[in-house]
């Protein structure tokens, strides 16, 4: 037996002597506030700083090469629809290019006709032995040549109709243009120039350590809190990134969350990830559990037999803490009277009393 184990059974039979001579009375018993050990559930989270964000964030880049701006339509906070024009380029060499590629066309068939009127007429003369079989070829080779070039040119016009469409931006999404960066007259081409935000499809976003790899996974329950908002949302994870950051040594995992007017793109959020939960837990408030050496212990109030009321040490075994709980795993079993205020100082089997000084 250690030193230590001697002194505490000094310090107890010393406590119980003193109590059998009547050491201490209702006079100078402790005063204490005592709450009943709960049997309920308990959830323990990751607390993660993360953001709202879009699903849908398009950043408009011309089909083509780009060009000048000719027409704006849209200006920054509009509401757009998919498939809206926003803005016309400069297309006067586009437009020269379709018309003389719509004329060639045109000569095309002019000359097709008449290549075919002579051979149906060669070919006629033919049939009643006039002519020659040369003439004949000749006649429907040529027809052959012009039907290749008329194909060709159908081709070219489609390809500048094409290419005058690309001086025509349109929205591909359904949203709010967030950024108008470009005025009549400037060249657009470069990505970032406009910026159309749908926030009728939001996501929260947020970056978690490595260390939770195995704890996380997809349909794992969240709850998200907006702080300017004073808003709480209840979500699950829907996407988890698949590689680990070098720099932060995470990886990325998204919720998905209602479309909401008051939130934005990039507002800041805590992100509580659910990694433990026990529907019928012994919680207790952790700040009542203190230690020593060997153990962890709290105080409740038990009733003697001659009706005083003492402080019972017990030894306990915690499990999960988050916030100001913690889960009891062994030493209390829900209902004890536990010491909740005035337990600093006081030793087992020490009277004491509950009520206000």
């Amino acid at each position: 037996m250690d030193q230590q184990t001697k002194t505490e059974e000094q310090i107890k039979s010393l406590q119980e002597e003193i109590s059998l001579l009547g050491g201490e009375n209702e006079s100078n018993a402790k005063l204490i506030a005592v709450a009943s050990v709960a049997v309920q559930e308990f959830s323990h989270y990751i607390d993660l700083r993360g953001k709202v964000d879009a699903e849908n964030i398009s950043y408009i880049t011309p089909r083509g090469m780009g060009g000048q701006v000719k027409q704006l339509f849209v200006k920054e906070g509009d509401y757009v629809k998919k498939g809206q024009l926003l803005l016309k380029l400069d297309d006067a060499i586009m437009k020269q290019s379709l018309t003389a590629a719509r004329q060639q066309l045109e000569g095309i068939k002019t000359q097709l006709a008449y290549a075919k009127n002579i051979y149906d007429r060669q070919n006629n003369l033919w049939q009643k032995g006039i002519g020659t079989e040369v003439q004949l070829i000749s006649a429907k080779t040529n027809v052959e040549a012009l039907q290749n070039q008329l194909k060709s040119a159908e081709e070219q016009v489609k390809v500048g109709a094409e290419q005058l469409n690309t001086a025509s931006v349109y929205s591909d999404v359904d949203g709010v243009a967030e950024t108008v960066m470009v005025k009549v007259g400037e060249l657009f081409g470069g990505m970032g120039q406009i910026k159309i935000v749908n926030t009728g499809s939001l996501k929260v976003t947020a970056s978690i350590s490595e260390s939770y790899v195995n704890k996380v996974k997809k349909g794992t329950p969240v709850l998200i809190n907006i702080p300017d908002l004073n808003k709480n949302i209840s979500s699950t994870i829907s996407l988890i990134g698949q590689t680990i950051e070098n720099t932060q040594r995470g990886f990325v995992a998204e919720a998905k969350i209602p479309s909401d007017p008051t939130l934005k793109p990039n507002q800041s959020c805590v992100v509580k990830l659910l990694d433990y939960k026990a529907d019928k837990a012994v919680v207790i408030p952790v700040n009542t559990v203190q230690s020593d050496e060997n153990s962890k212990y709290v105080y409740i109030m038990e009733k003697k037999a001659d009706g005083k009321t003492i402080a019972t040490r017990k030894t306990v075994v915690l499990g999960e803490v988050y916030g100001e709980m913690a889960e009891i795993k062994s030493g209390l079993s829900g209902g004890e009277q536990l010491i909740t205020a005035g337990y600093q100082n006081l030793y087992e089997g020490q009277s004491v009393v509950t009520g206000t000084k």
